[in-house]
């Protein structure tokens, strides 16, 4: 069943995107009486198409909303080519990720001016709604961009480095040991890594340096990587 999440509420109607009504009418092809999932507020309902000269969704039952028992997952990820970006925003949302945190590093190629932030973020959030949608999620991952490096450091949770210079403290071990934290923030460099100046940086500011094996993987396979590991050490 096709699930979209609503913009708002009146009474027993929900409202929607433009671009997700024109989906019912002229993509899926609905008509009354057909039935979709609804998302609102993290609650999930069954509800019914109307269609007349417009679209609208009538809720008809909420419906039991299961969740994982894995932690929020916080991606601290570098400007990236917008392929490689767009890749680890849709695989991210169907493998947890709560949030995404983008940062400027010292080996990062790409920049992503201030006045173009919000027209960035507003595509990204559009990738991450339609994977959601995908995977059954009741909630978008939210996305920002940070400039400040020592905001970082008030990051609730463990925090964490993918590092390509440690060995001994794999990430399977600092998980199993991390206590069944709430939160994990997992920061991944550019191509080629953090600069050790930037992991000496932030271990002073709380996070822990952690291996994840002897391959060295492409910057856009890693969040697929870690994430899946975090879905496994949790899942029950």
């Amino acid at each position: 069943m096709q699930r979209y999440f609503a913009e708002h509420k009146e009474n027993d109607r929900f409202i929607l995107s433009d671009q997700d009504y024109h989906h019912i009418k002229n993509v899926m092809r609905m008509n009354t009486g057909d039935l979709v999932e609804v998302v609102y507020d993290n609650d999930v309902y069954i509800s019914s198409i109307r269609v007349c000269d417009d679209v609208e969704v009538i809720e008809q039952e909420k419906i039991d909303n299961r969740k994982d028992n894995i932690p929020n997952i916080v991606l601290i990820i570098p400007f990236l080519k917008e392929q490689k970006l767009d890749y680890i925003f849709q695989k991210g949302t169907e493998l947890g990720v709560s949030k995404f945190i983008l940062v400027d590093t010292e080996r990062s190629v790409v920049k992503v001016e201030s006045s173009k932030e919000s027209v960035k973020i507003n595509r990204w959030q559009k990738i991450c709604k339609e994977a959601s949608e995908q995977s059954k999620r009741s909630d978008i991952p939210c996305i920002t961009i940070e400039r400040d490096k020592d905001a970082l450091s008030k990051l609730d949770g463990l925090k964490l480095i993918c590092s390509t210079t440690e060995h001994e403290k794999t990430i399977k071990n600092v998980l199993k040991n991390s206590g069944g934290c709430v939160t994990i923030n997992l920061m991944i460099g550019p191509e080629g890594g953090l600069s050790s100046n930037e992991e000496k940086y932030y271990e002073q500011k709380g996070f822990v340096r952690v291996s994840l094996g002897s391959q060295i993987m492409r910057v856009e396979t890693v969040p697929i990587f870690i994430a899946s590991i975090i879905r496994y050490e949790y899942m029950e």
